[in-house]
């Protein structure tokens, strides 16, 4: 195993819970499409070659698994920049943390009552911790 500097750890606890929030939403996806074909809301048959046919709350957990594709990637690629340059201190980590306090929030807002303008909030916030976190790195690698 590659050896890692003692303030690296902090950051890889938010990146491992941000990979499981999205094996989480993945499962909540899975359950609600198995139970929409369980209950013929659904045949496969219409959701071959397009999703439009899983009922809405379906629809909002496979658009909820989308995003955490999205920004999320954005996270992961600056863990581990921060890690390399050492930007790896409790702003850092609070930052990280923030992030994905955000992405949970994201999630349940997503998949439950999915209001877009605090959806909205939610993901606006979590944008700017990204950008903090990039500041850092920045101001660490100089």
């Amino acid at each position: 195993m590659g050896t890692m500097n003692a303030g690296g750890l902090s950051l890889i606890w938010p990146l491992l819970v941000q990979i499981a929030l999205t094996l989480a939403v993945l499962g909540v996806m899975g359950r609600l499409r198995l139970k929409a074909l369980s209950a013929r809301e659904v045949r496969l048959g219409d959701v071959a070659v397009s999703s439009t046919a899983w009922p809405e709350r379906a629809k909002q957990a496979a658009n909820n698994f989308s995003n955490q594709f999205e920004t999320p990637v954005l996270f992961y690629v600056l863990i581990m920049v921060a890690i390399h340059v050492g930007a790896t201190g409790p702003v850092m980590t609070v930052l990280a943390w923030g992030y994905v306090a955000s992405r949970i929030a994201h999630a349940i807002e997503h998949i439950g009552t999915n209001n877009v303008r605090r959806r909205f909030a939610i993901f606006s916030g979590g944008v700017v911790v990204l950008a903090a976190m990039l500041v850092g790195i920045l101001i660490a690698a100089l």
